[in-house]
């Protein structure tokens, strides 16, 4: 799926899951966007820090080393102008309302699905 919007964008993804990352690299590397990628929180944030230019993160909730929650707030205290959605299995009303108020600019649920994820990604790049 060609994404003119997601092209040369930095997409982060932060998954500790291999296949899931794989899964997720697979549908975005067909949209032109530079695709980074970190297995834990911790990992994340050095990749922020050290990577300029993110526009957005795609990160997991259940992270080892450090939660998906604490990570983005970390990021958030640094002051980057960049979106971060979470990917979650939860899909409860008091679940995703934890993820809104916790930094999060939106939230997606899985199992991920190609034309879901490149969607949300172009509605939070517009």
């Amino acid at each position: 799926m060609n994404s003119e919007l997601l092209k040369d964008k930095k997409i982060l993804i932060v998954e500790d899951d291999l296949s899931s990352r794989l899964y997720l690299n697979k549908i975005l590397e067909r949209t032109g966007a530079i695709l980074l990628n970190a297995g834990d929180g911790i990992e994340a944030i050095e990749m922020v820090t050290d990577v300029p230019g993110i526009n957005v993160i795609l990160m997991d909730i259940q992270l080892p080393v450090m939660d998906g929650y604490t990570s983005a707030k970390k990021i958030r205290e640094l002051g980057l102008d960049l979106k971060i959605i979470a990917q979650t299995a939860y899909g409860l009303s008091g679940d995703m309302e934890n993820i809104l108020t916790s930094g999060f600019d939106d939230y997606i649920v899985k199992p991920i699905y190609s034309g879901q994820l490149i969607e949300m990604l172009e509605s939070c790049l517009r």
